[in-house]
């Protein structure tokens, strides 16, 4: 682990166990926090957190930003809602179609002119955070119902609300664990015939067996009665949502070529230049998928919120998923960084204010304690980055 930290990847093995020692704190100052209920709850929370945090790990690769992806996000989700509601009544499928086509069309726009007119993205991203703030406001106001369209179509409603049967749920579970063992065993015994650096078997073991107990755990939870008058159980869609996406994108990064190519990009753009990469393509693509996945985080989001409305937190959305890339592992800098540390840094994101909610914390301890885990996990990526340099 040190031998890593000093090359410059301190790994994700510190954010785990700082999430495990929340976690322990914030059972013992309240027993409600480890119910089935509320992980579920903790679950979901988190969903938008990571969806948006994979949305920016697209940008952070390249050493770029995007500002209004909070704002893409509830202008993608407010199209949904005003489309399957009010005096359109379009099918899901179709609204859905629409909110990531204009989703896709902002992440587009933004690239163009970072790309294009050679503007810095932080500036390009923050004008668009204001103008698509004031599109927003103009598109749910306009509908004439206060400010606030609720969903009254079922497939929105379900992406949050609605669950796998307890049999799929288990599937899904095992099926999952079951690829990820298979995956890195057999990537671990590649690398071992090629005679290149591999894990030994111990450790192989220790991180399967991980795999195993947290899919325990997660089946058990998920499978759990949790309703009150009512039985409630099965993984609800959105994690399923969160996992297909994760899947999907880690993927790309790893196997294909335009996941290479980012990430030589973001290491050395000219470098990957020169050595043929059509280097523009590949941003734009960057800033694309960004849209893309802020889109679909905005539908997660009204399905959670049961609507839309003129006044949602656009700035402090995006915020949480730069926070959530960011605490997770992947750097500022471009160049490193996984989807799974989106998926680290949103739990320890919704960790936070869901445990500091329970001990009935206000919103400024909430604040606070988040800055100072982002600082952290910020000065443990300057450090390791600094140690890297000296190395070499």
């Amino acid at each position: 682990m040190m031998t890593r930290f000093r090359h410059g990847d301190s790994g994700m093995i510190p954010i785990v166990v700082g999430l495990l020692v929340m976690g322990i704190y914030f059972e013992a100052r309240s027993s409600a926090f480890l119910s089935v209920g509320n992980l579920t709850n903790l679950a979901i929370q988190a969903s938008i957190f990571v969806i948006l945090g994979m949305a920016e790990i697209w940008l952070l690769l390249l050493g770029e930003i995007d500002l209004s992806a909070g704002f893409t996000a509830g202008l993608g989700g407010a199209v949904a809602v005003i489309l399957v509601d009010l005096q359109f009544h379009w099918p899901w499928y179709a609204a859905i179609g629409a909110a990531l086509l204009v989703s896709v069309a902002i992440g587009a726009l933004w690239g163009v002119l970072v790309i294009g007119l050679r503007l810095p993205s932080f500036i390009v991203t923050l004008a668009g955070q204001f103008g698509l703030q004031g599109a927003l406001i103009w598109s749910v106001d306009s509908q004439g119902t206060g400010g606030t369209i609720s969903v009254h179509e079922t497939v929105l409603y379900n992406i949050v609300y609605g669950n796998l049967t307890p049999l799929f749920t288990w599937i899904f579970i095992v099926g999952t664990v079951v690829f990820m063992a298979f995956n890195m065993m057999r990537k671990n015994a590649r690398r071992a015939a090629q005679e290149l650096e591999s894990q030994p078997m111990l450790i192989m073991a220790m991180k399967i067996g991980g795999m195993v107990v947290a899919g325990g755990v997660a089946g058990w939870v998920f499978n759990s009665n949790r309703g009150t008058f009512t039985k409630l159980n099965g993984m609800p869609y959105a994690i399923l949502v969160v996992g297909a996406i994760l899947a999907a994108y880690t993927f790309i990064l790893n196997k294909t070529k335009a996941g290479r190519y980012i990430y030589a990009i973001g290491g050395n753009a000219e470098a990957a230049r020169r050595a043929g990469i059509a280097v523009n393509r590949y941003r734009l693509l960057a800033f694309v998928m960004t849209g893309l996945t802020a889109g679909v985080a905005g539908l997660v989001y009204v399905s959670q919120l049961n609507g839309i409305s003129d006044g949602i937190q656009g700035g402090t959305l995006v915020l949480y998923g730069v926070a959530s890339a960011v605490i997770g592992g992947t750097s500022l800098f471009g160049g490193r960084g996984k989807m799974m540390h989106a998926l680290i840094g949103g739990f320890v994101i919704a960790t936070i204010y869901n445990g500091l909610a329970l001990l009935q914390f206000g919103a400024a301890q909430q604040y606070i304690a988040t800055a100072l885990v982002l600082l952290a996990a910020v000065t443990i990526d300057s450090l390791a980055r600094r140690g890297s340099t000296i190395v070499r």
